[in-house]
């Protein structure tokens, strides 16, 4: 019996942004030289052709993997890695990573909260500090109206009695 071999949909990744590019959409640019480039939406083609860097547009993977944003290194990683070698079909290994996908990306959520928890650790403390110090630097106008009142008052009597030391110096 011959083998048939069917064609195998893949979902490739956006060379600017990093996002996933499904089969059908997207936008694929192959330059001279043969090498291809997907783009997920029209957005990241245009940033592409503008020859921005993927690094520091703010809204791309690399921006925030390369701020420290993102997990860099990660053993999850290697099941999204993309493999040239096509794998004869066999049903128990199919079945096999169907079980695994869910537990695979269970732990990869897990380390992603750690990683989001270790990264916000100090950021409590020194958002407190910057607030405390923002109070301190500008209380004139946190000070509530009652004591500006009273502050108005003894200001008054303060200049009402210099002016009355004055007119007694006078005379």
């Amino acid at each position: 019996r011959s083998r048939r071999t069917c064609a195998q949909m893949r979902i490739e990744k956006c060379y600017y942004c990093s996002g996933p590019v499904y089969p059908g959409h997207g936008q694929m640019f192959v330059r001279n030289d043969c090498k291809v480039f997907r783009f997920c939406r029209s957005k990241c083609h245009k940033n592409f052709k503008l020859k921005r860097n993927p690094r520091k547009s703010k809204w791309t993977k690399a921006f925030r993997k390369a701020r420290g944003k993102e997990m860099t290194v990660d053993s999850t990683f290697d099941f999204e890695r993309k493999r040239n070698q096509p794998v004869p079909y066999d049903r128990e290994l199919i079945g096999k990573v169907v079980r695994a996908i869910p537990k695979v990306s269970a732990v990869q959520a897990k380390r992603e909260d750690r990683f989001y928890e270790e990264r916000m650790k100090g950021q409590k403390k020194l958002a407190k500090a910057a607030a405390l110090k923002e109070i301190k630097d500008s209380i004139d106008l946190v000070v509530s109206p009652l004591v500006r009142q009273k502050q108005e008052l003894v200001n008054k009597q303060a200049v009402r009695s210099k002016a009355e030391e004055a007119k007694m110096m006078e005379d």
